[in-house]
């Protein structure tokens, strides 16, 4: 019974104590100027620092593809190795070999003299400079 009053009590003094309360205050939304989206990532010109794993990696995938039969893709896994590592003269080499399949004459040009600068002494060499004369 006494349980019952005090709950009778509190429900009665509940509205006096929500009325006194003021409801905070609304502020209508600010308009605030959007900014312009930016750029799509995807046309963002990428940009490569010295990175030998990651030419690793991109020369890992692209003899993969090269295997595969799918020489584009190589290709462009090999452009992407010597990006990030230009001093690596398997890249070269096989972004070379990987052109020769595609009957691309100045990409093979471009690779095979970039790998005979790095790699002189390579015992492939005398066979890469018969292709490079053969080219001219």
């Amino acid at each position: 019974m006494i349980m019952s009053r005090w709950l009778i009590a509190a429900f009665l003094c509940l509205p006096g104590i929500t009325a006194q309360q003021k409801p905070p205050e609304q502020k209508p939304p600010e308009q605030q100027e959007e900014a312009p989206p930016e750029e799509d990532v995807a046309e963002k010109p990428k940009e490569y620092s010295f990175n030998p794993l990651q030419a690793q990696k991109e020369v890992r995938v692209g003899n993969y593809y090269f295997k595969k039969g799918s020489y584009r893709a190589a290709a462009q896994r090999f452009r992407e190795a010597t990006k990030w590592n230009g001093g690596d003269s398997d890249a070269w080499l096989r972004l070379g070999e990987t052109a020769e399949k595609q009957k691309d004459d100045k990409t093979v040009k471009e690779a095979f003299t970039k790998y005979l600068e790095l790699a002189a002494d390579a015992k492939n060499a005398p066979e890469i400079r018969k292709k490079l004369e053969k080219l001219k």
